[in-house]
């Protein structure tokens, strides 16, 4: 790899612990800068967080905030790359975390930029994390309309369980995959977020004349994800559910779809963009290119599991939520060569057999419907 020293903020994550294990794997120095968030690594992380156990000893590793200017000076130091996964990412919990959310994810990426421009430094190329999310309800085809970007849908279409998206003068909508041309209009605080760090990253980089990549991730998953934290990832809430013995309760009517690309792939993509000596200023999807439904996510963990549960279709919904997103995946396979190798199946079944070798969690679930019932988000 020509750049060999790389800093990674939240790189005690899921995806950023998983990517400096590789990159050290591949002669790299990568320093770790992350603030080991309790919702995440728990209470204790030297002896709670194995994610943080997997990196420890391996990295140059700062326990610091990306809200902190002074722990940013200390992380970049002689780093020829960032990787910038470190923000906040729960959907739901933007919608009423929301200086939490900004400060964290815009304000973190403000002072990254900030330092960078007015520092002498050795930075030459910045990677950012950026979500499909931005695409808001995503890329459709009408036959009268042609190619449409349909806005949020409506809470009193949704009270009478018509969730699925509508445009005034198409009589039906077909769902495309959305490729980095679609039109951005993110739907949540947490997409606005991600809109603005892709932005302000790809501009002020541009104009320092420093490479930069923005990856729009897809619905990352795999072993090692955290299953107690309940604001993010159906998988892990899903799996805590069964394994305990719970019903689960599914949105809407459970037809609703995600694009779930596993994480290997997720940092192999990753580590190409690092690669890449040409990538100038660009943007890719991150995902698997499939869409599957929640019902099918739900049924096929309790196959793995050998295990059934309750399941109950509750027509529930969460202000913010978009009904269906996969990626359109051209550009990236054409321009950096990168290709999914593993499939929805193949990688349901790693993550299942990994949950099965993990301490069983107490479920937070319905504590967090309960606090976002509270603030009106859950219907």
């Amino acid at each position: 790899m020509q750049h060999k020293k790389i800093l990674i903020t939240g790189g005690a994550g899921f995806i950023g612990s998983n990517l400096a294990l590789r990159l050290v794997s591949e002669g790299c120095d990568v320093t770790v800068l992350d603030n080991l968030s309790p919702q995440i690594h728990g209470s204790d992380p030297v002896s709670t967080s194995p994610l943080y156990i997997s990196i420890q000893d391996k990295v140059n590793f700062i326990k610091g905030d990306v809200r902190s200017y002074d722990d940013w000076v200390k992380a970049i130091a002689e780093n020829e790359v960032i990787v910038h996964l470190a923000a906040e990412t729960g959907t739901g919990q933007s919608m009423y975390q929301i200086d939490h959310y900004t400060k964290s994810n815009i304000g973190g990426t403000a002072l990254m930029l900030d330092i960078i421009t007015n520092t002498t430094n050795k930075v030459k190329k910045v990677v950012v994390a950026s979500s499909r999310a931005i695409y808001g309800e995503g890329k459709y085809l009408s036959d009268e309309l042609g190619i449409i970007y349909p806005v949020q849908r409506k809470s009193q279409d949704m009270d009478k369980g018509n969730f699925e998206v509508t445009c005034p003068g198409s009589s039906s909508l077909k769902l495309m995959a959305t490729d980095e041309d679609s039109k951005i209009h993110p739907t949540s605080i947490y997409g606005i977020t991600k809109q603005t760090q892709e932005q302000m990253v790809l501009v002020a980089c541009a104009a320092k004349g420093i490479s930069a990549i923005a990856f729009r991730y897809q619905n990352v998953y795999g072993p090692g994800q955290s299953l107690s934290n309940p604001y993010t990832g159906i998988l892990s809430i899903f799996s805590t559910q069964i394994k305990n013995g719970l019903p689960i309760n599914i949105f809407e009517d459970g037809m609703e779809s995600r694009d779930f690309v596993f994480i290997d792939d997720v940092v192999s993509a990753t580590i190409l963009g690092i690669e890449h000596d040409n990538a100038g200023i660009n943007v890719f999807n991150v995902g698997h290119g499939v869409a599957t439904t929640v019902l099918e996510v739900a049924q096929t963990l309790m196959n793995n599991y050998d295990r059934e549960v309750p399941l109950t279709v509750t027509g529930n919904y969460r202000i913010g939520d978009i009904r269906h997103n996969y990626a359109d995946l051209s550009k990236i396979k054409n321009e950096l060569g990168f290709q999914p190798e593993i499939s929805f199946a193949a990688g349901i079944q790693q993550f299942c057999n990994w949950v099965n070798g993990q301490q069983l969690q107490q479920s937070q679930y319905d504590s967090s419907l309960d606090e976002m019932k509270q603030k009106g988000l859950f219907r």
